[in-house]
């Protein structure tokens, strides 16, 4: 059973193969609290996940290392398990859902362990390595559904209150749920007062509809940008632990996540993925009410795929205003273009694109002009379109 004694025990096993990650101020990002992070995106393989999966393996008998061990994963825990498994010299394979990032992949292997590509999402790789494990006598080192990974993950809220006095909330990303169980478990036994607020991707919602629900509920299919935390069902230990220890969970769009990636590259010079970010998420969009709060945000992981992350940041730039497409219907003669640069460029915006297109338009000597800009947000993108429609341009 998971207890306090086990946690403190997971922290002295794991002092020389973890990075204890400082708390860290975040400025710019919610003016509304005072927001710390917690940075977990730069751990050991960039998540985490080590922390469960190292304890894990520390724990299991001389015979169970013999044989080796298997997981499956979205590419985190593979990363954590192939560590921890190669520097205790086991074995390990790794099933991993064929849509994980080929950065997660390579890095697995890298890591030493081997690799099994599996069709469909996170739950194929679950059932393909509870097959291999039965088949070949492989221990099986769950993601989040067990009591000595969930205790590996909640030395980080160890950590957090050892960092920081007078915390009001924590606010943690969900996927399977140990990351929250650890940390929730572990903070209201030793300060109950601590909220703990738990955050899900709107295209993944398993373990708020379970909790909401009161009872485990499998999802048909997930869909986020957040791949870390892409899980059709909770397991029955995290399943208990949210719903005794956590105060609330909400959910965060894919438009939000990519915000949140972005804030976190311009104000913090800090790299997460789409699962890292969702708690800050969370905190940047109000999900909860931390206004005037102390509030630390688990940067669960950093290990987004670089192809990725330059459409996070495109999307992120639209969400927040900053990047912005015009059509403008007009009479095809000219000067026309040069009027319109003149109007942009005297309200401060930047023309980054420029796109002449014939269409249906009501002129038979009519055309269509799309301007892609660069904007500081939608009241600077508002002020543009005013002005331009002040000035006769008809906005399609």
């Amino acid at each position: 059973m998971l207890s306090l004694d086990k946690v403190f025990n997971a922290q002295t096993v794991l002092k020389n193969i973890i990075r204890e990650t400082n708390v860290v101020r975040a400025y710019g990002i919610a003016p509304d609290c005072e927001l710390y992070l917690k940075p977990e995106n730069l751990q050991i393989t960039g998540s985490f996940k080590v922390r469960g999966s190292a304890y894990k393996i520390a724990m299991l008998t001389d015979e169970e290392k013999k044989k080796g061990v298997i997981a499956c994963s979205a590419g985190n825990h593979a990363q954590g398990v192939a560590l921890a498994a190669t520097k205790n010299g086991i074995k390990s394979l790794i099933c991993l859902p064929d849509s994980a990032p080929i950065s997660k992949v390579e890095a697995t292997k890298g890591y030493g362990a081997e690799v099994c590509l599996v069709e469909g999402c996170y739950d194929d790789a679950y059932a393909k390595a509870l097959e291999l494990r039965d088949s070949e006598g492989y221990t099986f080192v769950h993601p989040f559904d067990d009591e000595n990974v969930i205790a590996g993950q909640g030395t980080i809220a160890l950590e957090i209150l050892n960092d920081l006095d007078n915390i009001d909330a924590i606010v943690v990303p969900i996927g399977g749920g140990g990351l929250i169980s650890g940390i929730a478990y572990t903070v209201k036994q030793i300060r109950p007062s601590v909220k703990v607020y738990g955050v899900q991707a709107a295209g993944a919602p398993s373990m708020y509809n379970s909790v909401n629900d009161r009872e485990i509920e499998c999802l048909p299919s997930v869909s986020t940008i957040a791949d870390g935390i892409a899980v059709k069902k909770p397991g029955e230990n995290t399943f208990r632990y949210v719903s005794e220890y956590v105060d609330e969970i909400a959910l965060v769009t894919d438009d939000e996540v990519a915000s949140a990636i972005l804030a976190l590259i311009e104000k913090q010079k800090m790299i997460a993925e789409g699962a890292g970010a969702t708690a800050v998420a969370a905190v940047m969009f109000n999900k909860f009410d931390l206004k005037g709060k102390r509030v630390v945000a688990v940067v669960s992981g950093g290990n987004i795929d670089v192809t990725s992350l330059s459409r996070v940041i495109d999307r992120g730039l639209l969400k927040s205003g900053r990047s912005s497409s015009l059509l403008i219907e007009l009479i095809d003669k000219p000067g026309q273009l040069k009027e319109i640069s003149r109007i942009i460029a005297d309200c401060g915006g930047n023309v980054t694109g420029v796109h002449y297109e014939k269409g249906d338009t009501e002129s038979v000597n009519g055309c269509f002009l799309r301007i892609e800009m660069e904007t500081r947000d939608f009241e600077h993108v508002n002020l543009i379109t005013k002005t331009l429609r002040d000035e006769g341009f008809k906005l399609v």
